[in-house]
């Protein structure tokens, strides 16, 4: 009897011989450090960095074009076109280099701690990047596009200094509290709006945009009242927080680097956790990559929605404490800049992962604490910092973009072998077959 006819005891066909590889299957085969080179060069971490350094190069280009001394070596480019090419390297490397002295190393400091002040400089501007980054990117995980970390800071901040220049508690009792007050604040803001989003469907855009409006107004109003604005003055600002109710300063009162820092580096640790081996971190991640299959397969999508943008505001209001208990230690309408809008930056560097935040939160510290020097050192506008971080968003919403100017592969893109042929996946080797 051949095999093909071959039949088993139930009255079936037996299944096909497996087919072993030809050896020219095994010679397509990709080695495993060829697999990871393949992934290093298609992943976003790559096209994240390559966002950055393209945006940095047309900043600098910026800089020359705008440049008087390059403007005056132009008038001659054709007889000495060396002038000009020189009048621009130094136009954009002193900018640059002001930049990394106003931010990261003073290497003219007469002392070690004037040499690293600008480092601890940048760590400061960072820490409410990073937190208020952590909420815009863990929500983003959960498919909810959080706009709405400036009000969460703002109302946060307010939660904490009421707490902070009102009560009279102990040492350690009364930072806490102060802590808890501005994240049960932000989480507030924000928990409204998830709960609009489950049970309305309202757009969670339009919600947090608008939350914006009223909690700049919010405090305004607030600021005026006797409970909130400083005796004396007719200014919008409140009493100064009690020295408890602070984050001590973590490397000594000649710095203006608290522990504010070390809570952000815990709530990226935490995020990090809560993301990637949670329970409720899956159910997040799953509601984000499709929410009508996570709701079949018995996850509470509405639930969800409620705690990932209470736990984002959360996040969000520890950005405002670090700005009323550790940097300002005042209560202003002014009080959270534009760091809510920045973190959405921020996340969108990071990838929406954690230590991506973190890491983009540092940066984007970096130029807010450098932009300054920058300015005052070469004249160089501190505009230009606000442009650079424009072209890393552009940059970082159209990574096809990113791929083609510096010919990377697109991912899933089959890898070109030796002799120019293409190496075959084990789908496409199975649809050959």
């Amino acid at each position: 009897m051949r095999l093909e006819n071959a039949v088993d005891t139930a009255g079936g066909e037996m299944p096909p011989p497996v087919v072993p590889p030809t050896a020219a299957d095994l010679a397509g085969s990709p080695a495993p450090e060829s697999t990871l080179l393949q992934r290093v060069m298609t992943g976003n971490a790559l096209v994240a960095f390559l966002s950055v350094v393209l945006s940095l190069i047309l900043g600098g280009l910026l800089i020359a074009v705008t440049d008087e001394n390059v403007s005056r070596a132009s008038t001659y480019f054709f007889s000495r076109p060396q002038d000009t090419l020189a009048a621009a390297w130094t136009a954009a490397s002193g900018a640059y280099i002001a930049l990394f002295q106003g931010s990261v190393f003073n290497f003219q400091g007469e002392t070690f701690a004037r040499m690293i002040y600008p480092l601890t400089q940048t760590l400061t501007v960072a820490t409410p990047l990073i937190c208020a980054g952590l909420g815009v990117a863990l929500a983003f995980r959960a498919g909810l596009f959080n706009i709405g970390a400036q009000g969460q800071i703002l109302i946060g901040a307010t939660f904490a200094g009421w707490v902070g220049f009102t009560l009279d508690l102990p040492v350690g009792v009364h930072l806490l509290l102060v802590v808890l007050a501005g994240m049960i604040g932000g989480a507030i803001w924000a928990g409204i709006v998830g709960v609009l989003k489950a049970r309305t469907g309202a757009h969670e855009v339009i919600l947090t945009i608008m939350f914006n409006y009223i909690a700049i107004n919010f405090v305004l109003y607030l600021l005026s009242t006797p409970a909130f604005q400083r005796p004396g003055s007719t200014n919008p600002i409140s009493p100064q927080l009690d020295a408890t109710a602070l984050y001590p300063p973590l490397l000594g009162s000649g710095f203006r680097l608290h522990w504010g820092f070390v809570v952000a580096v815990l709530a990226t640790v935490f995020v990090a956790w809560l993301l990637n081996r949670s329970t409720v971190g899956f159910e997040l991640r799953a509601i984000g990559a499709n929410a009508s299959a996570a709701r079949t397969a018995g996850i509470n999508v509405s639930k969800g929605y409620i705690l990932a943008m209470a736990i984002a505001g959360a996040l969000a209001g520890l950005a405002g404490v670090a700005q009323v208990s550790g940097t300002e230690k005042v209560l202003t309408s002014g009080v959270a800049a534009s760091f809510g809008f920045d973190a959405i930056t921020v996340a969108l560097l990071g990838r929406s992962t954690p230590w991506g935040t973190f890491a983009a939160g540092i940066l984007f510290g970096a130029f807010r604490a450098g932009g300054v020097t920058m300015q005052a050192s070469t004249g160089t506008s501190i505009d230009i910092v606000l442009v650079v971080q424009s072209l890393i968003v552009l940059f970082i919403a159209a990574p096809p973009l990113v791929r083609a100017l510096f010919r990377l592969p697109a991912p899933g893109a089959p890898r070109a072998g030796k002799g120019g042929s293409t190496t075959r996946t084990p789908a496409s080797t199975g649809a050959a077959a």
